[in-house]
Parts: structure tokens; C-alpha cells; sequence
């Protein structure tokens, strides 16, 4: 039997990581962690048993760990497991109904602490009305509550299923473990039911942390914009009345004893923002109101134009021209016209913004303590002013930006904190319009002569003049064509491109990660690679291995309808991330945009891993293999006339482009062929079971079909060989002394999917 040690802290499994095993653990646990709480998995509880295609949580070892892994993702694979071990009957079925037992427990806590909240902030709210009247104090607006609503769960857990766990684990277990155990349909369905009914608790508690972590800032936040701050200033303003504020410094300190309570906020935060009030003294001098480091503004109040280009370091006469051109655009009765003039001044605008970004967020990496809110909006969502987007749509951007980490995760970015990123050091800059990197600009620019070879040396590793590049070159050129509609562009947020409300068309890193995974699960070849393995000290010396690296996507700053594949890696190594641009907002179908860009990222990437082959067949390649197809479909007498023609329809709307053809396959091949809906001609299809391959599952249920059967059993007859081939090279390997280490181990899961 197989085993797996792990050590303390070592990661087992990744949140969105595709599944490939479950584990049984041995000796020693693990944590199975969400984003704010966890369970403790102890010997006997098996990693992944919840789990379906892409893993929802991260798998951390608690301690030194022995794991056993199995192959057990499908109904089958379980069979032949328990059929093989008749001793692992009783450990699956009792580490199911536990882990599920503990799963609910996890829930209901969830649960009350999302009801609670909820009951909490309307109650304590409530109260800050009264006492302002009471007080005789002007009661402040505070826009956040009329966003905030109870959590409408979609993933619930019913009442009856509580019950029902609760009297198997504490009254009937052994009973129950037994009579389940007499049986090959009641063991494997128990098993199954309490895996999908796992995933549905593990979906609502994500669901639930989302919500609290949403919300949270309405009471306290590091932006101070939150209820704590409305009783503050209550309470300087009720003293300088001559009133007792006992009952106010009461609601006060509820609220420290009820956030206390929550994981979801920082700790640090809290006692300082909390230590602020103890030690405020209400008797100084000029104590009309509390001092807060961040500025907050009433956002319907503020000439955004001015704000931005004084923050920027614009002089006054300079903030007035550009605010006139600005001005100009916005009184305009059609902003999207194709005359001249106003053509003329769009482009003029689109320049002076990029200009105007470039220096507000020069100042913002330098003074990170200035950065407002208005600008946090310009430099996130291209907002200018709320007489471009509306007064409704201005407070909800305002609201968004103490939320932002909700358009944020590790491969997921917002074009600011992707130019952070780029000027921390963290990212290269974006290859440019010519698909030139920004070594080989600055290769171009000194051998035009327009810089020295002394600022050719001091560019190369200079931030600023790194974001300078991507600004002016990706940012202005993917903004636009991300937004849609080339011809009329303009960076400003306007209004009639958000026909939706903002919480509805922004994306979200959750969004994209879904629309991602939703992929994977039918292509899960779509983001591997083949690179070089090496360790000729055990017998290797070049061997070539698959490794998923999922790609990096940026967000831009505006309300568009296109997705861009910017780039198929990030730099000359073939296992560094691709590139894929997203408009901030969109209103389109955020599955379909994913499977677009995903289409051209996967010729992009052969054109790349090929290079002068690329089009050559007798280099056997996607992209050769698709563009002989397409070439001489009309002498090819195996397709049908209906066949030709559908081919040169497809040519004709994509301008003879092969690649978009390709992509339109490559959207049929995944929306309707993967479920045995047909759409293309066998040439296509053969070509698409080869380089873009179903997972497993869907190809054993295609198989039944004889359009498919052919070229599927081609297929897994050759990943056989492989895995028959990889597998006396690891012998080998393990013999002469080496050890099979993660990458080595998911390449040969590679060919088992």
C-alpha cells in the first residue's frame, strides 16, 4: 500500500487545485482549512471525500503526516477500492458520517454567527437613531445600510438533515455503520450521499464567510467608515452638550464584545480603533470631533475632476484646462458620436488620462496614507466624477472600494494592484502593441537613439519607468480593446455602459475562479504544460513532464464586452503564467467570455511551444493539424457539402482568421460536445479528442457513442502507454535512489485524467 509523509505545515492540496486523489490519513491530521475557519481531520478521516473536481478548501498537515492515497473521484473508481480492500468498508463509511457530522457542526455555527450579525448591526443601527434624537445630535447618513440585507443562502442545510446526523452520530453509529455495511449499494451510496451532501454544507459555508467578510466593514473597518464612527462622533458632540454618555461608551463596548467574537476581523484593527475612543480625551480643547487618519467624503459632494488632478500634483491653471476638456466631453448630448470633434476630443481625453493616472498612482505608492476613496476609484474603475456615472452608481463604487479584496486572490488582479505588483518587483512589465518585452523596448529605444546606454542600464530596473511602459502601453491598448466598442472608446466610466446595477456586473475573483474551473472540469489539459524535469544524479537527465500553471488575469477599469489573451506566458520560461484581461464590469455571459479567451490561449500557447513549426504538419500540432484542416476542407471528399459550407461560413465571420475558427470549435467542443451534443465534422472533432482531451469521466460515458468511441480509445490507449512508460521510468528512478516528488506524481496523474 502507498503512502504519502507529509510534514507540519506542509500544503497536501490547494484550494482550486483539480482532484486527483483522496487521502486516507494514516497517522497524524490535517486541517482542512476555508478562508476564516477549519476542522481538524484526524487518523482515519479521508482528505477529499467532499470534494468534486476542483478542491473548494486548502489541506494543511497539523502535524508529521502518513497519508494513503486512492484513486476514488467517481462511483466506480470507489467500488473497485473497497472491493479490493474489504477493510477499508468500515474506516470510509465511518470517516463519512463524522466528517459530515463535523461539516454541519462548522455550518450551524456559520449559521447563527451570519443570523446574528445580521439582527446585530439593523439592532445596533436602530439604536444610534434613537440616541441621536435622544441627544439632540444631527444624525449622519450612512449610505452602507441601505445595501445592507440579510444572507439569501443558496447551499442549505436543512433542519431534518441536522436531526438526522445528530441522532446517527450520538445514539445508533454502530448500528447504523453496520446494517450499511451488509451491502455493496447501501455502502457506496452512504458514502456518496454524505460526500455530495458535505459539498453542499462546505458551498454554504463559504457562502457564509463571503457574506460576513462583505459586511464586516459596517461596523468596524480600517477605513472608519462603519457604525463605530457614527457612535464616536455621537458621543464628542452628546459631551460637548454637557449630556452623559454613559449609555453611548455601553453601545460601544457591545460592539468590541460582539466583533470580538468573529474571526473575520483583524485583531490589531479592532483594539486600536477601540483603544482610540477609551483614551479620546473629551475634555481638550477643540474636541468637536473625532480624528481619523483615512478622509472620508460624502462622495455626492465632491468635484471628483478636481479632487483626482490636485491629487495627482496638477497646478491650478493646469487642473482648469483639463477639467474643461473633461467638462466639455461630459455635457456633450452624444458621447458616443463618430463626428470629428468629438472623435478628436475622446482622444484627447483617453491621453490626458492616462497621464493623469500615471501621477496619481506615483503618489499613491509613495504616500500610501493620502490615497482616498475618490481616487481609489479612478484608479480601480476609471471613475472621474458622479456626474459621469450617476449618483446610485457613485455610492456603490464608493462602497466597493473598502471590498476590493473581493476582485483579488493570488492569480486574480485589479489593474492597480497589478501595477503594484509590477513596480514591488513581484510582476514583469506586459510585452507591448509590437509584442515587445520591456528589455527589448529599451533595446529599441537605445538603438534609436532615444535613450543612452547609461539610461538603458539605469531603466532595466527602475518601478517607475517598468509601470510608465505598462501603462502606456498594455493598460491604454487592452483597455480599450476590452471595453468593446474601439471606435467610440473613452477610459471615463460613463453611465450608459453600466445598464445593470455594480454588484451584478462586477467580476469577481470568485466569479472568474468558477467560470475557470468550470472549464477545467470538462478540459483538464487546458492550462498544462510539458516542461524539462531533471536529477541526473538518479538517472535523469531530461525528462520531459506535465505541470498545470494557471494564468494571471487583470482586471480593467471599465464597463466593457470583451476578453483579451494578452500574452501565452509571462516571460521566455514556458511554465511562467499567461496573461488574460478582463473588463472590470461586464453585463456578457462571464462562462462564454472564459471559454473564448481559454480557446485562444490554447492555440496561442502551441503557436509559442512550436514556434517556426507552428503551421508545419509534419510537426504533428494543434495548430498544424487545424490550419491543414482548414486549408483544403474544399478537397477534402470525406466532409459533406453542408459540411463545407458551415467551414467556409465560419472562415468568412472570422475574417479568415484560422485561429478564431478554431475558437468557435473550441466553445462547441466544451458547451455542447462534451455532453454528446454534436456540432462539428469528424476532422474537427478528432483533432480536438487529441490536443484538447475530456476528463475522464465524460470520455467513458462518450465512448458509448460511435462518433466518439474510435478516437477516444485511440486516445486512452496512448496515455496507458505512457503512464506504462513514465511508470518504469520512476522504477528506475525510485532504485537509483531518487524520490518521486509532487511534480513527478501529478505527471503521471496527468494521464490518468
Amino acid at each position: 500500500m502507498e503512502t504519502i509523509n507529509v510534514l507540519h505545515d506542509q500544503i497536501i492540496e490547494k484550494k482550486n487545485d483539480i482532484v486527483k486523489n483522496w487521502y486516507l490519513i494514516k497517522e497524524g491530521s490535517v486541517i482542512q482549512k476555508f478562508d476564516y475557519s477549519e476542522i481538524r481531520l484526524e487518523k482515519d478521516s479521508i482528505i477529499g471525500i467532499h470534494e468534486k473536481d476542483i478542491f473548494m478548501c486548502d489541506y494543511i498537515a497539523a502535524e508529521d503526516t502518513v497519508l494513503v492515497p486512492f484513486n476514488c473521484t467517481t462511483v466506480k473508481e470507489l467500488k473497485e477500492v473497497l472491493n479490493k480492500r474489504e477493510d477499508l468498508r468500515g474506516v470510509f463509511l465511518r470517516s463519512a458520517i463524522l466528517q459530515r457530522h463535523n461539516m454541519l457542526c462548522l455550518y450551524s455555527e456559520w449559521y447563527d454567527k451570519a443570523r446574528q450579525f445580521h439582527m446585530f448591526v439593523e439592532k445596533i443601527y436602530d439604536d444610534y437613531k434613537t440616541f441621536c434624537n435622544r441627544f439632540k445630535v444631527e444624525e449622519k447618513s450612512f449610505g452602507k445600510m441601505e445595501h445592507f440585507k440579510p444572507l439569501q443562502m443558496r447551499h442549505r442545510a436543512e433542519a431534518w438533515e441536522v436531526n438526522n446526523s445528530i441522532s446517527i452520530v450520538k445514539k445508533y453509529l454502530g448500528v447504523y455503520l453496520e446494517l450499511m455495511e451488509m451491502d455493496d449499494s447501501l455502502t457506496i451510496g452512504v458514502i456518496m450521499e454524505t460526500s455530495a451532501q458535505m459539498r453542499r454544507f462546505a458551498l454554504g459555508i463559504g457562502e457564509m464567510e463571503a457574506y460576513l467578510s462583505y459586511n464586516k466593514d459596517i461596523l468596524v473597518s480600517e477605513s472608519q467608515n462603519d457604525i463605530f464612527r457614527l457612535y464616536f462622533d455621537m458621543a464628542v458632540t452628546a459631551y460637548a452638550k454637557k449630556h452623559n454618555i454613559d449609555s453611548i461608551s455601553e453601545k460601544i463596548e457591545s460592539i468590541n464584545r460582539f466583533v470580538s467574537k468573529f474571526d473575520i476581523y483583524n485583531k490589531r484593527m479592532i483594539n486600536r480603533r477601540f483603544n482610540e475612543y477609551k483614551n479620546y480625551d473629551f475634555t481638550g480643547e477643540g474636541a468637536a470631533e473625532s480624528k481619523y487618519a483615512r478622509i472620508e467624503m460624502d462622495i455626492t459632494a465632491v468635484d471628483g475632476v478636481t479632487h483626482i488632478l490636485q491629487y495627482a500634483g496638477y497646478n491650478d491653471s493646469e487642473v482648469e484646462l483639463i477639467a474643461t476638456d473633461i467638462e466639455k466631453y461630459r455635457d456633450l448630448p452624444d458621447k458616443q458620436s463618430g463626428e470629428s470633434d468629438v472623435y478628436a476630443l475622446r482622444k484627447k481625453i483617453t491621453k490626458q488620462f492616462y497621464e493623469i493616472y500615471y501621477r496619481a498612482f506615483m503618489r499613491s505608492v509613495n504616500d500610501d496614507n493620502s490615497l482616498t476613496p475618490v481616487v481609489e476609484m479612478f484608479l480601480n474603475f476609471g471613475f472621474m466624477d458622479i456626474s459621469f456615472v450617476g449618483e446610485e452608481h457613485a455610492k456603490a463604487l464608493y462602497d466597493l472600494t473598502a471590498h476590493l479584496d473581493v476582485c483579488e486572490s493570488e492569480h486574480i488582479f485589479t489593474i492597480y494592484s497589478w501595477l503594484k505588483a509590477i513596480y514591488n518587483g513581484e510582476k514583469e512589465p506586459s510585452k507591448n502593441e509590437f509584442d515587445m518585452n520591456y528589455p527589448a523596448y529599451l533595446a529599441d529605444q537605445r538603438r534609436m537613439a532615444n535613450i543612452t546606454e547609461a539610461e538603458f542600464k539605469e531603466y532595466m530596473d527602475d518601478p517607475e519607468k517598468k509601470v510608465e511602459f505598462e501603462i502606456n502601453s498594455m493598460f491604454a491598448s487592452v483597455n480599450r480593446a476590452t471595453y468593446g466598442k474601439i471606435t467610440t472608446f473613452c477610459p471615463i466610466l460613463c453611465e450608459y455602459d453600466l445598464i445593470n446595477s455594480i454588484d451584478k456586473m462586477l467580476i469577481t475573483a470568485e466569479r472568474i475562479e468558477n467560470a475557470v474551473n468550470e472549464v477545467r472540469k470538462v478540459d483538464f489539459s487546458a492550462f498544462y504544460r510539458e516542461i524539462t524535469y531533471s536529477d541526473p544524479a538518479h538517472g535523469i537527465n531530461t525528462e520531459r513532464i506535465m505541470k498545470e500553471v494557471l494564468p494571471d488575469i487583470i482586471l480593467m477599469p471599465n464597463a466593457g464586452s470583451r476578453v483579451m489573451m494578452w500574452q501565452e506566458t509571462a516571460g521566455v520560461k514556458t511554465d511562467s503564467p499567461a496573461r488574460f484581461m478582463f473588463p472590470m464590469f461586464t453585463s456578457v455571459d462571464l462562462d462564454d467570455m472564459m471559454l473564448e479567451v481559454i480557446g485562444r490561449y490554447r492555440w496561442e500557447i502551441c503557436r509559442k511551444v512550436q514556434g517556426v513549426h507552428w503551421n508545419d504538419v509534419r510537426e504533428k500540432s494543434l495548430t498544424a493539424e487545424f490550419c491543414t484542416y482548414i486549408q483544403f476542407y474544399r478537397n477534402n471528399h470525406d466532409l459533406s457539402a453542408e459540411a463545407k459550407e458551415k467551414i467556409k461560413n465560419s472562415l468568412a465571420r472570422a475574417k479568415n482568421n484560422y485561429r478564431e475558427v478554431f475558437v468557435r470549435d473550441y466553445i462547441s467542443w466544451i458547451k455542447f460536445e462534451s455532453k454528446g451534443s454534436f456540432r462539428l465534422n469528424k476532422f474537427s472533432r478528432e483533432i480536438l479528442i487529441s490536443y484538447c482531451p475530456f476528463v475522464k469521466t465524460i470520455r467513458d460515458e462518450l465512448k458509448t457513442n460511435p462518433l466518439y468511441q474510435s478516437a477516444l480509445t485511440r486516445f486512452d490507449n496512448e496515455c496507458a502507454k505512457k503512464l506504462q512508460r513514465y511508470n518504469s521510468v520512476y522504477d528506475k528512478y525510485t532504485k537509483a535512489g531518487g524520490e518521486i516528488g509532487t511534480e513527478l506524481k501529478d505527471n503521471l496523474l496527468f494521464y490518468s485524467m
